[in-house]
């Protein structure tokens, strides 16, 4: 399962996060992953379109909710900026304004959601002093910004409580102890199933490699998660250099029906049988006519 080459996809593993959080309530929320925005390359991170308006979600994460929902998401690996947030405030006014019919999407049907593992500090005084929004700690790792039309709220991932939001608050690289991992190890082995907890954990355990290595021959769990990263890794080589035959048997062939084209039109009608049977005079026509 697991995958250990390449730049940590953060982003796939807070969707699936989200859906396990927000699981109680996805009856009623649509969430859009990496929602296009244009034909331009404009993305929200993700879209919660939340279907019965009147229902209110359960998790304090959503509270905040109405029709339409922007989310901002910022890995361990990254921080949320100044320029980051009238980005994606500019991109929610196109995203109400690029619609067939004036205020098809209502400015009263929208927030705004930031989802950092960083306390924001500088976007946050620079909110205060240039825009007079003022911050609220509405619950554990969730502060709104009040005085702005469109509700916005800021989520630090690492206060959020583990109780709530066990898996969203894992998403980080610096877990620690074997009680931590066999915990993960535990929760994940009751739903892994789940494509979800799977997206989720294969990302917390690329993230944290090292620690999980030290731990993986003392626990069964992740044992068998590292077998199967070595077996799918297994079978995409194995996969990958059937490809590649098939690639090179399909330009052969090209490169000899060419060849037979030449000499078709030359009317060498002896060398195409002899190239048939003879590959290395097949070999020489291909050197000297292709």
């Amino acid at each position: 399962m697991v995958q250990n080459t390449g730049k940590l996809q953060w982003h796939p593993a807070f969707d699936a996060a989200l859906h396990i959080e927000l699981e109680e309530d996805l009856n009623i929320l649509d969430i859009k992953n990496e929602y296009t925005l244009s034909k331009k390359p404009m993305r929200l991170d993700i879209l919660i379109v939340k279907k019965e308006g009147s229902r209110k979600v359960k998790k304090t994460f959503g509270h905040i909710f109405r029709k339409h929902n922007i989310i901002e998401y910022k890995s361990p690996e990254d921080y949320l900026s100044i320029n980051d947030f009238y980005k994606v405030y500019g991109y929610t006014c196109f995203y109400q304004s690029d619609t067939e019919k004036v205020c098809e999407i209502h400015p009263t049907e929208l927030t705004i959601t930031f989802v950092s593992y960083y306390y924001p500090r500088k976007m946050i005084e620079h909110l205060q002093k240039e825009r007079n929004l003022e911050v609220r700690r509405y619950a554990q790792g969730i502060y709104h910004l009040e005085g702005d039309q469109i509700p916005i709220q800021v989520v630090v991932t690492k206060e959020l409580s583990e109780q709530d939001y066990y898996w969203l608050q894992n998403l980080r690289t610096d877990l620690e102890g074997r009680e931590e991992i066999n915990e993960l190890v535990r929760r994940y082995e009751e739903r892994k199933s789940s494509h979800y907890y799977q997206a989720v954990m294969d990302l917390i355990v690329r993230a944290n490699k090292e620690k999980m290595e030290e731990e993986r021959y003392m626990c069964e769990a992740l044992h068998e998660l590292f077998a199967e990263d070595v077996e799918k890794a297994a079978e995409e080589a194995v996969e990958k250099v059937r490809e590649e035959l098939k690639k090179e048997a399909r330009k052969e062939a090209d490169r000899l029906n060419t060849l037979n084209k030449i000499l078709a039109e030359q009317n060498r009608t002896e060398d195409i049988i002899k190239a048939a049977t003879e590959p290395e005079y097949q070999k020489k026509l291909m050197e000297e006519l292709l």
